[in-house]
C-alpha cells in the first residue's frame, strides 16, 4: 500500500518504499486492507496544494513526511461510494483552505490505485463517464430552442455545460433525476455552501447561485418535459440555488398544475426542512419524495455548520415526521466526514433521529470541505471514534428497514405515494 504523491506540476508518483497513511479527523492513522477498493470509474485524482504527504516506513513504523515541493494526493469519488478516510497529510500553510471537495485517501497497490472507500449504492447512474457530453449539448440546444423564453432552461444550460452538473445534464437528457431550481434566497448560512459564501470566509464558491425568481409556467414546462417515464424524478433544491421551500407558493402552484396534467414520475424536494408550514403545504400539494440535508442529529454540531435562521433541528424533525406520515418517501442527505460522523455520540443520536422520523433512506454523502476549517468549527468528540466502516455496519444492523445508499431512489414497489391526475 505505497504512498501516492504529486509534484508541483501535478505529476503523480508512487513511493518506492513508504506506505501510504490516512487521516481520521486530525489524527494520522494506518490504512487497513479491508478499507481499500480499486479506484472506481469516474473518480478523479487531485493534488492538495499547501500540503506535505505523510507515509510510513514499514520496517520501523516511523511516520515520514516528504520534503521539498511534493504534495499530498486525494481521490474525489463519484456518487455511490462512501469515503472511509481522508488523505494523510500535514499543511505547510495553515492559513490556506483547500477547495470545497471531498478528499479520500489513495494508495498504490498491486500495480493500481486503491482508495479508502466502500460502495454504498449502484454507481452507474451518477458515473460521469455515463453522461454523453455531446448528447447534453444537443439536449441544451433542443430545449432552449423549444422554450426560448424560459429562463430556467437558460440557467440550467450553464450548469450542464459549464459546471458539467449531472443533475442538470439529466434535465436535458430527459432521464433519471433532473433539477428545477427555484430559489435565490436561503434561511441558513451553511459553512460550506457551494453557491454563496461571505467575502471573509476564505472559500471560493464553485458554483454561481441563480439570481431570478422563475414564473410558474417556466417551472411547469421543465417539470412536464422531464416527467415522461414512470421512473423519472424532478427535484427542487439544487446546488445552484438557496433553500427551495422559501419559494413555497411557486412550488405548490407548480406541483398542483403538473399533477392536474400527469401522474407520471416522482416530484422530489432537496431541503433543509426548517420551515414547517412551507413544507406542510408542499407535501399536501402532492410531493412524492423529500430529501433533507443534515450533518448531525446533535443541536450544537448542526447549528455550528448550518447557522439556521429562524428554525431549529426540532423543526427539521417535525417536517420529516409530517412528510413520512403523509406517505412521502423520506431520506436524509447525510454529510459525512471521517473522524466526526463515526463518533459514538453522533451515531447514537442519528439512529434515534432516524427511528423517530421513520426515515426510509439515508444517503451517505461525502462532505466537501477544508478539513481543518471544519474541525475548528464543530464541537470536539465526546466519545470513542469507531471508524467509518464500523459505523456503516452499525447503521445496517440498528436500522434494518432503512436503506443505506448514496442518492435519491425511486421508492420500492408498495412504498410509492398514490398520485392522482385529472382524467
Amino acid at each position: 500500500m505505497y504512498l501516492v504523491y504529486a509534484d508541483e506540476k501535478g505529476n503523480v508518483y508512487d513511493h518506492a518504499s513508504l506506505y501510504g497513511l490516512a487521516r481520521s479527523a486530525d489524527m494520522i492513522v494506518e490504512i487497513m486492507k479491508d478499507e481499500l477498493i480499486p479506484l472506481p470509474e469516474g473518480a478523479t485524482l487531485v493534488s492538495l496544494p499547501s500540503t506535505r504527504p505523510v507515509g510510513m516506513n514499514p520496517e520501523t513504523g516511523e511516520m515520514v513526511s516528504l520534503p521539498g515541493d511534493m504534495q499530498a494526493v486525494g481521490a474525489l469519488l463519484p456518487q455511490g461510494f462512501t469515503r472511509l478516510c481522508l488523505p494523510g497529510y500535514v499543511k505547510t500553510d495553515k492559513e490556506y483552505k483547500l477547495p470545497l471537495f471531498g478528499y479520500s485517501a489513495v494508495v498504490w497497490k498491486d500495480g493500481a490505485f486503491y482508495v479508502t472507500a466502500e460502495q454504498s449504492d449502484s454507481p452507474s447512474k451518477w458515473n460521469p463517464q455515463n453522461c454523453d457530453r455531446h448528447q447534453v449539448k444537443l439536449g441544451v440546444q433542443r430545449m432552449t430552442e423549444q422554450y426560448p423564453e424560459n429562463r430556467l432552461y437558460q440557467h440550467l444550460s450553464n450548469c450542464a455545460l459549464g459546471y458539467e452538473c449531472l443533475t442538470s445534464s439529466n434535465t436535458f437528457l430527459n432521464r433519471w433525476e433532473g433539477g428545477v431550481p427555484v430559489s435565490y434566497s436561503c434561511n441558513a448560512g451553511c459553512f460550506g455552501c457551494i453557491s454563496e459564501q461571505p467575502d471573509d470566509s476564505g472559500f471560493v464558491s464553485p458554483q454561481t447561485r441563480m439570481n431570478f425568481r422563475p414564473r410558474v409556467e417556466e417551472i411547469v414546462e421543465v417539470m412536464l418535459e422531464h416527467l415522461k417515464t414512470p421512473e423519472s424524478i424532478i427535484s427542487f433544491g439544487q446546488g445552484c440555488e438557496g433553500e427551495p421551500s422559501t419559494q413555497a407558493k411557486l412550488i405548490i402552484d407548480s406541483i398542483k398544475e403538473v399533477r392536474s396534467i400527469t401522474d407520471m414520475g416522482y416530484i422530489n424536494i432537496n431541503t433543509n426542512a426548517g420551515l414547517n408550514d412551507h413544507i406542510r403545504g408542499i407535501v399536501d400539494a402532492g410531493l412524492d419524495l423529500m430529501r433533507v440535508s443534515t450533518i448531525s442529529a446533535l443541536d450544537d454540531h448542526y447549528n455550528a455548520y448550518y447557522k439556521p435562521r429562524g428554525y431549529t433541528l426540532a423543526n427539521v424533525e417535525k417536517s420529516l415526521r409530517y412528510a413520512s406520515e403523509q406517505g412521502v418517501y423520506t431520506s436524509i442527505n447525510y454529510l459525512i466526514f471521517p473522524g466526526v460522523t463515526d463518533r459514538e455520540e453522533e451515531i447514537e443520536a442519528m439512529i434515534e433521529f432516524a427511528k423517530r422520523t421513520k426515515l426510509k433512506l439515508i444517503q451517505m454523502r461525502n462532505l466537501n470541505i477544508d478539513p481543518e476549517s471544519y474541525l475548528e468549527l464543530i464541537p470536539p468528540a465526546q466519545g470513542e471514534i469507531l471508524g467509518m466502516k464500523q459505523m456503516l455496519e452499525i447503521y445496517r444492523e440498528e436500522l434494518p428497514d432503512v436503506v443505506i445508499g448514496s442518492y435519491t431512489h425511486v421508492p420500492p414497489q408498495g412504498l410509492a405515494r398514490p398520485k392522482f391526475a385529472k382524467a
